[in-house]
């Protein structure tokens, strides 16, 4: 997560979340550290609100603490029937250099992680995913522009109106192949993990 005007609320609200969730497992911060390869003073800057963390930290917490990234990220009761967001109430949770956003619009709550992203990406503009949890898969349609999914090495270039269904437990990426803005929206269905003896 990067800074704008609601990042302060967000890092403090993912802080609280982190360290409720670490507790209610009973973990040390070591304990965390160990099971999800994020470094102590990572998590210990995250819980205190004082690091915005990457995508990817807070993905490797999640997983450790056996939530979503949404229960990580999400203002939303869990248990209501419908939960609208609007575009004011969201805040992006990566930043490109040259513009680009990733913002998680809406997410479910079932017993895996199901969640709708939108991103956009700046000209040239590249997004590195590390392979997500054994099973994930994610759904891709580009709504303008032009996408260069990477996957496990191989591209594959996608216009505007295109769509792809893919594993999202490989390494993987995504970039703006041209020279204006390219805009997608993602759908991640990650299985959660099963209880750790």
């Amino acid at each position: 997560m990067v800074g704008d005007a609601g990042t302060e609320a967000l890092s403090d609200a993912v802080g609280r979340r982190v360290r409720t969730a670490r507790a209610a497992k009973g973990w040390t911060l070591d304990r965390l550290a160990e099971h999800s390869g994020v470094s102590r003073r990572m998590i210990v800057n995250v819980e205190s609100g004082s690091s915005n963390a990457s995508i990817t930290t807070l993905l490797r917490l999640a997983r450790a603490l056996d939530v979503t990234l949404a229960d990580l990220v999400s203002e939303g009761s869990r248990e209501r029937t419908l939960t609208v967001t609007t575009h004011e109430s969201r805040h992006p949770l990566w930043r490109g250099e040259g513009g680009g956003t990733a913002v998680l619009t809406a997410s479910a709550d079932t017993p895996d992680m199901l969640e709708l992203w939108h991103w956009t990406l700046g000209p040239h503009e590249i997004y590195t995913s590390e392979p997500h949890r054994a099973g994930t898969h994610e759904l891709l349609h580009v709504l303008a522009g032009h996408v260069r999914l990477t996957l496990d090495g191989q591209q594959h270039d996608l216009p505007v109106g295109a769509a792809a269904s893919f594993p999202g437990d490989v390494p993987h990426g995504y970039a703006n192949a041209g020279k204006r803005p390219a805009r997608f929206s993602l759908t991640v269905f990650e299985p959660r993990a099963r209880i750790r003896p």
